[in-house]
């Protein structure tokens, strides 16, 4: 049946996909107490989560994505996208349009755009950075180029963008 709220009524069953463990038997029970326990089937806990890593692979374009939940970006393509991340990384041929906060960028290619970086920046000396770029630290290998407004976040600012984002997550 159709409900304004969903395609199809849900029954109020919350256990339906959870998994819940059964009940002990004495066919299942240790015959002695120096038995160990029957093995039971892996679970995975639900506060280890892995890597949420995106790769744009070198040629491959992309324009007009919004990016969020990802943990770690690397751009080996071209980029034209909004991102909050923990880590960003271009390659030498690497090319990010677009707006971006993050941690940690690791910068090979170019960047074009809005760059917040509540860590640490580094722009190696292939990489070519311009447009609004705020970073905590920077660290800028010989050869490398910056340009457009370039400021450093105080230290209110960047431990206050990096709690906002984990109490969001």
């Amino acid at each position: 049946m159709l409900q304004k709220d969903g395609f199809f009524r849900r029954q109020r069953d919350d256990n339906l996909f959870r998994q819940t463990p059964p009940a002990p038997t004495p066919a299942s029970a240790p015959a002695t107490a120096d038995a160990a326990p029957a093995p039971s089937a892996p679970t995975e806990r639900l506060d280890e989560r892995k890597e949420a890593r995106l790769v744009v692979g070198p040629d491959i374009k992309m324009k007009g994505a919004e990016i969020s939940d990802c943990d770690t970006l690397v751009v080996q393509g071209r980029m034209e996208a909004t991102l909050d991340s923990r880590v960003l990384e271009i390659s030498e041929h690497g090319v990010f349009q677009g707006t971006i906060a993050v941690d940690q960028a690791t910068i090979h290619g170019r960047f074009e755009g809005e760059l917040t970086v509540r860590k640490q920046l580094i722009i190696e000396g292939t990489g070519k950075v311009s447009g609004k770029i705020r970073y905590a630290r920077i660290s800028i290998k010989e050869g490398a180029e910056l340009s457009g407004e370039v400021s450093v976040l105080d230290k209110g600012q960047a431990g206050a963008s990096a709690t906002a984002r984990r109490a969001a997550a």
